[in-house]
C-alpha cells in the first residue's frame, strides 16, 4: 500500500500546462504531490509514473490482438517507453501482423496466430503478453500465458464474471508471475491530479460523485460488432465504459460502496438485442457519500466526472479520454484548471507509462496499482449492478462483512 504518492521527476509530466478562462487561475500539474492519508479501506493511491530503474536489456511484450486500440494507442507507445519494448505480435490475421511486424521491426519467428499462441513459451524474448481481445477471451489468453511462464498485463474488464477472475488469479500464483489490469487512467498525470484534490482538504466532506461515460457504438464498425455479442463481451456499455465510473468512483472517493441500485434504460434500437445499451446505478457508502453513475452506446461522447463536496466542487471533463484531460476545481467563483494540449499525446504518457509499470513493479518485487484483485472488485460491482437493474432490488455489496 503506498502511504506517500511517488514524485515524478519527468520533464514531460512537468510541462502539462493550464488553460485560462475568466476569474480562473492557472498553474501546471505539481511535479510533487502531497503526502495523502487513507481512509480504512486503505485503497492504493496509483503510483507516479516511473521511478529510474536499469536492466540488461528491456522488458519484451508480446500484443495479444490488434485491434484498433492496440494499433493505435498501444503500438506506438512503445517508443516513449524507457523499460519496455515490443517484442511479438499475436493474431489471427496474418497479413495484418506481418503488414505490423515489418512497420515495427518484429521478425517472422516472433510472429504467432492464436492456434499456436502457447509457443509463446519457447520465446526468450517474450516476459509478458498484453491481452486486448473481446472480453470473453481474457481468462483464457490469461491462463494459457502463465502456463507458458509470462507475465500478463490484461485490458480491463478483467474477465466477464467474478469465477473468471478468481481462476486467473490461481493461475498467475501457481505459475509465480503477476496479473496486471489496464486502468490506463491510473497512470494520467490529471487523474493523479484528480486524486490530490479528492483526498486533500479543498472540498471539504465529500457529498455526491457523478460518472457519465457514453459514445454512439457505430454498428457498421467491425472493431466494434463483438461489443453487441453478448457471449464475447459479456454485457454491454456497462462492461465497455461504464467501468471506468466505476472505477474513478473508487479510486477518488478512496472508499467502497456497501449497496447498489441500477436501472436499464429502455432499448430504442434493435441492434441492442444482446446488450444494454443505456444503465444508470447508485452506490450508497457508510460515509453517507452518495456515488450516481451511468454509460451508454446511445448518446453523443461524454466522458464527465463531478466530485461534489460541502466546500467546492471538482470537475473532471473530459476524464478518460486519450488526451486533453482536464480538472477544474471550482471554490465560490474561483476556478483552477489543469490541462493538456488538445490532441497532443506527450511522451511519457499514460499508455507508454502503463507498459512501463509492469516492469518496474516486478524489479520491486511488488504491483501496487491496477492489480489483478482491483480489477477482481470492478467485475463483482458490475455483476452486483446487473443483478439489481435485472430485479429492481437493492444489492449489497459489503462482501468485507
Amino acid at each position: 500500500m503506498l502511504s506517500i504518492v511517488e514524485r515524478c521527476t519527468d520533464q514531460k509530466v512537468k510541462e502539462i500546462f493550464m488553460t485560462q478562462t475568466s476569474r480562473s487561475h492557472t498553474e501546471s500539474v505539481s511535479s510533487g504531490l502531497p503526502s495523502l492519508q487513507h481512509k480504512a479501506t486503505g485503497r492504493p493511491y496509483p503510483n507516479k509514473t516511473r521511478p529510474l530503474a536499469s536492466g540488461p536489456r528491456k522488458f519484451g511484450y508480446a500484443i495479444v490482438g490488434l485491434g484498433g486500440y492496440a494499433v493505435n494507442q498501444i503500438l506506438p507507445a512503445f517508443a516513449d517507453c524507457q523499460h519496455a519494448r515490443l517484442a511479438a505480435l499475436v493474431s489471427g490475421s496474418q497479413e495484418k501482423m506481418r503488414r505490423l511486424g515489418k512497420q515495427y521491426g518484429i521478425e517472422e519467428n516472433h510472429l504467432y496466430s492464436y492456434e499456436d499462441y502457447d509457443r509463446i513459451a519457447e520465446d526468450p524474448d517474450i516476459d509478458a503478453v498484453y491481452i486486448i481481445l473481446p472480453n470473453s477471451l481474457h481468462a483464457e489468453f490469461t491462463i494459457r500465458a502463465f502456463e507458458a511462464g509470462k507475465h500478463v498485463l490484461c485490458e480491463k474488464p478483467m474477465a466477464v464474471t467474478l469465477e473468471e477472475c478468481q481462476r486467473m488469479i490461481a493461475a498467475g500464483k501457481k505459475a509465480g508471475k503477476e496479473l496486471m489490469i489496464g486502468y490506463r487512467c491510473h497512470f494520467d498525470p490529471l487523474t493523479h491530479k484528480a486524486m490530490a484534490i479528492a483526498r486533500g482538504h479543498d472540498l471539504g466532506a465529500l457529498r455526491m460523485l457523478k460518472t457519465t461515460i457514453s459514445h454512439m457504438l457505430d454498428p457498421a464498425d467491425p472493431l466494434g460488432q463483438w461489443r453487441l455479442n453478448a457471449k464475447l463481451s459479456g454485457g454491454g456499455s456497462l462492461m465497455d465504459i461504464g467501468i471506468y465510473g466505476i472505477n474513478a468512483s473508487r479510486y477518488l472517493l478512496n472508499d467502497e460502496p456497501v449497496e447498489v441500485r441500477a436501472s436499464f434504460a429502455p432499448k430504442e434500437k434493435s441492434l441492442f438485442k444482446e446488450v444494454e445499451s443505456t444503465i444508470l446505478w447508485t452506490m450508497f457508502y457508510r460515509s453517507g457519500v452518495i456515488s450516481e453513475g451511468s454509460s451508454s452506446y446511445d448518446a453523443c461522447m461524454t466522458s464527465h466526472f463531478s466530485l461534489i463536496g460541502e466546500k467546492a466542487f471538482l470537475d473532471l471533463d473530459p476524464a478518460t479520454s486519450y488526451w486533453a484531460n482536464k480538472v477544474s476545481l471550482r471554490q465560490s467563483g474561483y476556478t483552477q484548471t489543469w490541462s493538456a494540449s488538445m490532441f497532443d499525446i506527450e511522451k511519457l504518457n499514460q499508455f507508454s507509462a502503463q507498459l512501463d509499470y509492469l516492469p518496474i513493479s516486478i524489479a520491486k518485487g511488488k504491483l501496487e496499482t491496477a492489480t489483478a484483485e482491483e480489477g477482481m472488485q470492478d467485475i463483482r460491482l458490475i455483476q452486483a449492478i446487473y443483478e439489481s437493474a435485472r430485479s429492481g432490488r437493492a444489492v449489497a455489496t459489503d462482501w468485507s462483512r
